[in-house]
């Protein structure tokens, strides 16, 4: 098994390096595609009580739709290829973004909000300077959240022909090899893992006036 690894890096390496490459270009499109529709529903639903616990049963209902069920109902309309790939991907991405940028920004302290108010914000600044940065720590978990569960489904691109490491996965079934299951399998859990350990440093960073100001 070992060997038949170590001839396939030597031998492949391009071929893997492209197909990271297709995985994270699917992965990033429908993560940006979903931040887009999410973030903004999101901000919309937390203005009401109704709205956040309307948001959050619909967003939940979605998360139990199989990907893969997303998809064979997108190609009959879309074709096969990258777009159907992406827009199953964003029905993914979408929900625990939406429910966590719905739920921060309900949770932030009325009586904060009230006493920046009084102090004469504007509400404009009241967002930039109160809100959103109180908000941004949950909010931000449901983005990786978010990236780690569409990367690892993102191997169903290859069954319509979108690329990715599900080429390897379905193609180690196919040709009953199971080296190339393992290199499909692991390379997807390595590479959500290192998407997620990117996003917590970005997390950190964009965090750190709060150990500035700690």
């Amino acid at each position: 098994m070992i060997q038949q690894i170590a001839t396939y890096f030597s031998e492949h390496l391009g071929d893997w390096l492209g197909m990271v490459a297709d995985h994270l270009a699917i992965s990033g499109m429908a993560l940006c595609a979903g931040l887009l529709i999410a973030v903004p529903l999101g901000i919309a639903c937390s203005r009401h009580a109704w709205s956040e616990r309307l948001a959050t049963g619909a967003a939940g209902v979605l998360r139990v739709i199989p990907s893969l069920a997303v998809l064979i109902l997108c190609v009959p309309y879309l074709g096969v290829g990258t777009l159907p790939a992406v827009v199953a991907l964003t029905v993914l991405a979408i929900p625990p973004m939406l429910i966590n940028t719905a739920v921060a920004l309900r949770g932030v302290s009325p009586e904060i909000i009230e006493a920046a108010t009084a102090m004469g914000m504007s509400p404009l600044r009241l967002w930039l300077t109160v809100k959103a940065p109180l908000a941004f720590p949950l909010a931000f978990s449901g983005v990786r959240t978010a990236a780690s569960e569409v990367i690892a489904s993102a191997t169903l691109a290859a069954y319509i022909g979108a690329g990715g490491l599900g080429v390897l996965i379905y193609t180690g079934l196919g040709a009953l090899r199971s080296d190339l299951l393992w290199i499909g399998g692991v390379s997807v859990a390595l590479l959500s893992l290192a998407v997620n350990r990117a996003l917590a440093f970005v997390e950190r960073r964009l965090r750190a006036y709060e150990h500035a100001n700690g």
